[in-house]
């Protein structure tokens, strides 16, 4: 593995859940992988479960981590080719990305969309141009389109808790587990990183794959449609009735995206869309999950995030071990 931005650098997932399992119940007989070896966590935006799970990860690997907020402890970055820099931006990328690659062995990039323009936040700009430019692999921590290490937690997460195992594998055989996407309400723009990311995740599992939302809500179809691989070209099941859509649910996974059509635009916050104990009813005792941070009591109520059928600290805990699984491929690679 060289980089790992999308399902698409993962190969075959499978097999990738079940190292990450190895790695959970062994997690420190690797550690000798990482001696001498840096991996620095480049951060223009918040994070918290990104962050620290990375962190662990690398260090239960024997790795050093440098941290740093490009956002506000570097100097302003023009990410532009061929610009007169005479205004804000004092560093290019170019030289940024090229000089934290001398300094370290794998570099990680966390970097939200501006909604200003679809076109510039879908081509991932930041994220490339660290690829491009710093001649050392790159992991994505979360871009303006996918957040990969939260979907391969989830995928762990869902391998580990399927009603119906038969093998320790997401597509193990006999009776398909349904996973339902739902849009929450949210009083503010969020990308749609973690549901495109969850859905191509979804689309090359064996499960059964559900996404509902308002109408309006709609993804982009890259991400909800699969034309290749092991899914035989399937897509997500779209039903705009979240409680048609919840029925017979084993997980529900809720989260709020704004607009991808109406870019950045938010078209409703009809709060009947909230995951409470009457919408957990109609499913098959499923699982509650959600990539945190959460609004209690606007996307899911008390009565579930509180309750037994709540597996997002488990979901987060799984984060360490889906970064630790891709950090050691790559260290393997070097």
């Amino acid at each position: 593995m060289k980089h790992f931005t999308s399902v698409n650098d993962a190969g075959d997932i499978d097999k990738l859940v079940l190292e990450a399992l190895i790695e959970k119940k062994f997690p420190f007989a690797n550690k000798e992988l990482g001696r001498n070896k840096t991996l620095g966590l480049i951060f223009l935006n918040p994070s918290l479960r990104t962050r620290l799970s990375t962190q662990r990860a690398a260090q239960n690997l024997g790795m050093d981590v440098i941290v740093m907020n490009l956002d506000k402890e570097g100097w302003s970055i023009e990410t532009k080719d061929g610009v007169v820099m005479d205004g804000a931006a004092a560093e290019h990328i170019k030289e940024a990305a090229g000089v934290i690659g001398q300094y370290c062995d794998i570099i990680g990039v966390r970097s939200f969309p501006k909604f200003q323009n679809r076109g510039e936040d879908y081509s991932n700009e930041v994220l490339n141009k660290f690829i491009q430019y710093s001649g050392v692999p790159v992991i994505s921590l979360e871009s303006a389109t996918l957040h990969p290490f939260q979907s391969l937690a989830d995928l762990i997460t869902i391998t580990e808790l399927r009603p119906h195992p038969s093998i320790p594998s997401p597509r193990g055989e006999g009776k398909k587990c349904k996973v339902v996407l739902t849009w929450a309400p949210h009083p503010k723009i969020l990308p749609q990183a973690v549901p495109n990311s969850f859905s191509e995740w979804m689309l090359r599992a064996n499960v059964d794959f559900v996404i509902t939302h308002p109408e309006g809500y709609e993804l982009d179809s890259r991400f909800t449609s699969s034309h290749s691989g092991r899914s035989g070209g399937a897509s997500a099941k779209i039903i705009y009735n979240q409680d048609e859509a919840l029925k017979g649910a084993d997980f529900v996974y809720a989260k709020n995206w704004s607009s991808y059509k109406e870019y950045g635009k938010i078209l409703s916050q009809d709060k009947n869309w909230m995951i409470t104990n009457k919408k957990m009813a109609l499913t098959n005792n499923a699982k509650f999950m959600h990539c945190l941070p959460v609004r209690r009591n606007m996307v899911v109520a008390d009565e579930v995030l509180d309750s037994p059928v709540s597996v997002v600290l488990h979901q987060a805990k799984n984060r360490i071990y889906s970064a630790q699984v891709v950090l050691k491929k790559i260290l393997q690679s070097l």
